[in-house]
C-alpha cells in the first residue's frame, strides 16, 4: 500500500501550491511510510508516499522515464510486470526494479489504451511533459482506492484517500472503478 497525491491543469503558481501538496501528502503517509518523493513543475504535481515491497532499493517514486519526459506515481501492484519487463527490455531502458516502471514503457508504446495490458490492482497517475497532458487510471475492478477533486480556482487533484483532498478540494469524489481519464488540450476525456 503506497499513498499518491497529484494536482494537474494548475491555476495558480505550482511552487505555492507544491508546499499545500506536501501537506496533502502527509496525511496519507501512514500508507507509505518508507519513501516520500515530489516531482512538480509548472503544469503539474505528482507526491508519492512509498511502501516498500517489490525493489526495496531503488524504486522510489515518483518515477520517471529515462528522458525525464514521463513522470509516475503509482498506488498497487501489476502482477504481470516480468512478462511486460521482458517484451520491452530491448527497447526500454528500465531504471528500477518496480514492478510499477512497466507502465513506462507501455504507455510510450500503446498510448492510453495500454490500460488493458496490466494485470493487478493499482491507481496511478502519469504526466506526459511533451504533450502536457495527465492520465488516470484505476484498476478493472477497483480495489486501490482513488478519489479526485477540485478546488476553486480550478485546480484538479487526484488522491489516494479523501483526507488529503480535504486541504484544498471544495468538489470531491471517488473515482469510479475501471475508469481512466485522459487530459489534453484543456479537455477531459474518460477512457
Amino acid at each position: 500500500m503506497c499513498g499518491i497525491v497529484g494536482v494537474f491543469d494548475l491555476k495558480v503558481n505550482h511552487m505555492e501550491l507544491r508546499a499545500t501538496v506536501l501537506k496533502m501528502s502527509k496525511k496519507v503517509r501512514h500508507r507509505g511510510p518508507d519513501w516520500s518523493g515530489i516531482f512538480y513543475c509548472e503544469k503539474a504535481i505528482l507526491a508519492h508516499e512509498r511502501l516498500s515491497i517489490v525493489d526495496p532499493q531503488s524504486g522510489k517514486q515518483p518515477l520517471y522515464s529515462k528522458d525525464c519526459n514521463l513522470i509516475l506515481a503509482v498506488n498497487g501492484e501489476i502482477y504481470n510486470h516480468q512478462e511486460i519487463r521482458k517484451r520491452y527490455e530491448k527497447t526500454y531502458k528500465f531504471q528500477t526494479h518496480s514492478d510499477c516502471e512497466v507502465i513506462l514503457p507501455l504507455y510510450q508504446d500503446k498510448g492510453p489504451a495500454f490500460i488493458e495490458e496490466l494485470n493487478g490492482i493499482f491507481a496511478f497517475a502519469l504526466y506526459d511533459r511533451v504533450k502536457d497532458c495527465y492520465f488516470i487510471a484505476r484498476d478493472h475492478i477497483g480495489i486501490i482506492p482513488l478519489y479526485i477533486g477540485w478546488d476553486s480556482f480550478g485546480n484538479f487533484y487526484v488522491a489516494s484517500e479523501l483526507k488529503a483532498l480535504k486541504e484544498s478540494a471544495i468538489r470531491s469524489r471517488s473515482f469510479a472503478r475501471s475508469l481512466s481519464l485522459q487530459q489534453r488540450g484543456g479537455y477531459d476525456t474518460m477512457v
